[in-house]
């Protein structure tokens, strides 16, 4: 399969070696593709990567990530062009936190919208995802937690299905379905909870578990 994701922060490179670990091809997609730290990367992940542009890499995708910060979601969308999109799963791991007020974060786009509902809206032919965005980038891929299952929200029934088959890959019990992409406000107002419970016991590797 090949993988498209947007960005090159933390999350998307979390998530790249990820997918290209488990068989995958990879591009990596920045506003400057050739900067350094995307070089080391390639070097550092297990399979086939390669960078370039965001809409190479949204057109290059089987499946495309949208791994940029909240704030950039618009401007990533713009500059991939919205047709690179159609038909495809997009697996949405942006939230909205707004460092306006300092830390704690709130929400930029309160409770009444949220950027999953955005990215569809704008990409109406897309079969969108929300997925990973409430963990740290560092449980993504391989969790280390027996058990766990990932929240995930989006209108597709089978879009959700293959998600979840490339969360089992990598490494989750499973995922718990919360429904349609509406409830992505919900997954990203649980983001400012976790980054006060991380703040407060100093654990950014720290993540929550649904026991049942």
């Amino acid at each position: 399969m090949k993988v498209g994701i947007l960005g090159s922060g933390d999350v998307a490179k979390a998530l790249g070696r990820g997918f290209a670990s488990h068989g995958n091809s990879v591009k990596l997609g920045s506003r400057t593709p050739d900067i350094e730290k995307l070089k080391e990367w390639r070097k550092e992940a297990q399979g086939e990567t390669s960078t370039g542009t965001f809409a190479e890499a949204a057109s290059y995708g089987d499946i495309v990530v949208f791994a940029v910060l909240g704030t950039a979601v618009d401007e990533a969308i713009n500059l991939a062009g919205p047709k690179s999109f159609a038909g495809k799963v997009v697996i949405d791991t942006t939230n909205p936190l707004d460092f306006s007020k300092g830390m704690p974060p709130g929400l930029f786009t309160g409770l009444t919208d949220s950027l999953g509902e955005r990215i569809q809206r704008e990409l109406p032919q897309a079969k969108v995802v929300k997925c990973f965005n409430t963990v740290p980038n560092s449980r993504m891929v391989n969790p280390g937690e027996k058990g766990a299952e990932m929240l995930i929200c989006g209108n597709n029934p089978e879009a959700k299905r293959q998600v979840v088959q490339i969360l089992k890959q990598f490494g989750w019990a499973g995922a718990i379905d919360l429904g349609g992409i509406a409830e992505s406000r919900w997954l990203e107002a649980f983001v400012p909870l976790w980054v006060r419970t991380a703040a407060s016991t100093n654990n950014w590797n720290s993540m929550f578990k649904v026991l049942h």
